[in-house]
């Protein structure tokens, strides 16, 4: 059973929180057969829980938002799970937002399943926002958008991804004439409608996208994946995100983790991350 108590704030409050005093950043936690290789760690479940141990004590009492994705645990089955579970809960106890990075899409009952395992206060794996897919339909996703709101959890949409492929679908456009992209990001915007300071409905777009070519004023976070490695950097989020880049929440992975298994090279390379989106965003 979960330790939580008294109601929480909303999302959007509280993450509003987190980047105004830890700084604008979500580390993702990715431990994948070739990262934990270069930690010198075995690809199994001994190297998985030393590398998550590590991953949170360095960072879980700094950084706002650590984000573990979710498919690198579950590959090794329910010990796996156990272990990001465990991930979970610490890294919630030491002051970080958990954003769960499991891009779970489905309808009905099963949509409500989901929602269930990340969004209710007593799962195990109850964290403060999960990542959804919402190409089976915007209205699919109420069960984990009314169950964020009953916890004071946040969803995070996927709205234009940096992948080359996302394009078929999210740049396709609707029978009014938007792109889908931008009928889902429209979507988002009515959810958060009134919300201060921040909406608790987020979008999920690249920060490799160069213009993004929509309205992306939702009144909601909005997850930037692709700093570091996939090649965008802090620089590059004002002209991506235009008049919305005080509410990007920068993602970066290896960017970060390559600098482990030393805790002050993780520390030191998630401040700087941290500090050249202060810049970028606020000059």
């Amino acid at each position: 059973m979960t330790l939580e108590t008294a109601p929480l704030e909303p999302f959007g409050a509280r993450l509003r929180h987190a980047m105004d005093t830890r700084g604008p950043l979500c580390v993702g936690i990715d431990p994948h057969a070739s990262l934990l290789a270069s930690w010198g760690l075995s690809d199994d479940i001994e190297g998985l829980e030393r590398f998550t141990r590590t991953v949170v004590e360095a960072l879980a009492d700094r950084v706002a938002v650590l984000k573990p994705q979710s498919a690198f645990f579950e590959r090794f089955g329910s010990r796996g799970v156990a272990v990001l579970e465990t991930a979970v809960a610490e890294a919630r106890s030491a002051g970080a937002l958990v954003l769960m990075d499991a891009k779970r899409g489905d309808i009905g009952s099963t949509m409500g399943a989901y929602a269930a395992t990340y969004l209710d206060k007593d799962s195990p794996l109850f964290s403060d926002a999960v990542t959804v897919s919402p190409y089976l339909g915007f209205g699919s996703l109420r069960p984990a958008l009314d169950a964020a709101a009953v916890s004071g959890a946040g969803v995070f949409v996927l709205a234009l991804t940096s992948n080359p492929e996302g394009a078929e679908v999210q740049r396709a456009t609707a029978a009014d004439g938007r792109s889908l992209a931008q009928l889902m990001l429209d979507h988002m915007a009515a959810e958060n409608a009134g919300a201060e300071p921040l909406g608790s409905v987020g979008a999920v777009v690249g920060a490799t996208l160069g213009d993004a070519g929509v309205d992306l004023a939702i009144n909601g976070p909005l997850l930037a994946p692709g700093i570091g490695a996939q090649g965008a950097t802090p620089a590059d989020l004002p002209a991506v995100f235009g008049e919305s880049v005080g509410n990007v929440v920068p993602s970066v992975s290896r960017g970060v983790l390559r600098h482990g298994p030393d805790v002050a090279g993780l520390r030191g390379a998630a401040e700087r991350f941290a500090d050249e989106v202060r810049t970028a965003v606020h000059g």
